[in-house]
């Protein structure tokens, strides 16, 4: 009888983690009826401290939801520490400042992630209009190519890119330069947009704003070569339990965030 409850017990646990996670008993908030549990932004007006940043630049609270405040030196990354999550659903609602605006969530970040949090990146330079400087952009390709910081998550996790403006294989919905993304829905009168990852083992899809526009499996032999040094490595293996991450990248990329939430695969 007791190893039966044992059982139970774990079982309900695993249940009100909201997602397959390797924490699950360590996860914060309680899922809402559909089965979304909410991770904590902003804890009594701060950035809630489960979530980590590595890189330069940052977040700040604006107005009760998370903005990106990127700075010259090169891009950050915000990372939530408290746990990996496996197979689930992850919603994203956020608002960019207009289609230039660049950021991106990251998934399957392995756990070499945390041994990188307080990694001391070289600082890009820019010239008076933004752009990096050539010294600028061997600081960063050092970064990339040292796996640094926020540039370690780049090669050992998948970015789900922000920026209406970009090409198919990098504008919003994309896994950044791996997967192409249909065309960006029509902005809608509310300024949120709402993003949906599905994570089911090697794939992955996206929708936003009910629309799907990605679908992409890690066991493609047809994935395109990596063409510069600011895409991900194709041979890091990123594993089906990761981290996720909001990233800040450019001065000027403004985007908010009002809600990251998880929920478990419905069958």
């Amino acid at each position: 009888m007791r190893h039966a409850l044992i059982v139970l017990n774990l079982f309900t646990l695993a249940l009100a983690g909201g997602c397959a996670s390797d924490n699950a008993s360590k996860s914060e908030g309680k899922a809402t009826a559909d089965g979304w549990r909410h991770l904590p932004l902003i804890t009594e007006g701060k950035i809630d401290p489960a979530w980590k940043h590595t890189g330069f630049g940052g977040f700040v609270v604006d107005n009760g939801v998370l903005r990106t405040e990127a700075v010259p030196e090169g891009l950050g990354l915000l990372v939530y520490s408290k746990e990996k999550f496996g197979d689930c659903q992850v919603r994203v609602v956020y608002r960019p400042k207009d289609g230039k605006s660049n950021s991106g969530v990251y998934i399957r970040i392995d756990d070499g992630i945390m041994d990188h949090m307080n990694d001391k990146v070289p600082a890009a330079t820019r010239g008076a209009y933004g752009a990096l400087t050539p010294e600028g952009s061997k600081a960063m390709e050092e970064a990339s190519d040292k796996e640094l910081g926020a540039w370690y998550a780049v090669h050992h996790g998948y970015e789900v890119q922000i920026a209406d403006g970009g090409d198919e294989f990098h504008r919003t919905g994309a896994l950044y330069s791996y997967a192409k993304a249909e065309a960006v829905p029509a902005k809608p009168d509310d300024p949120w947009r709402t993003m949906l990852i599905t994570l089911k083992g090697t794939h992955v899809s996206v929708d936003l704003d009910g629309k799907r526009v990605t679908e992409f499996d890690s066991t493609n032999t047809n994935v395109p070569p990596r063409k510069a040094w600011h895409e991900p490595r194709r041979e890091p293996k990123r594993p089906t339990h990761g981290y996720i991450g909001l990233q800040n990248h450019d001065p000027g990329d403004l985007v908010w965030f009002k809600e990251v939430s998880v929920r478990p695969l419905r069958s």
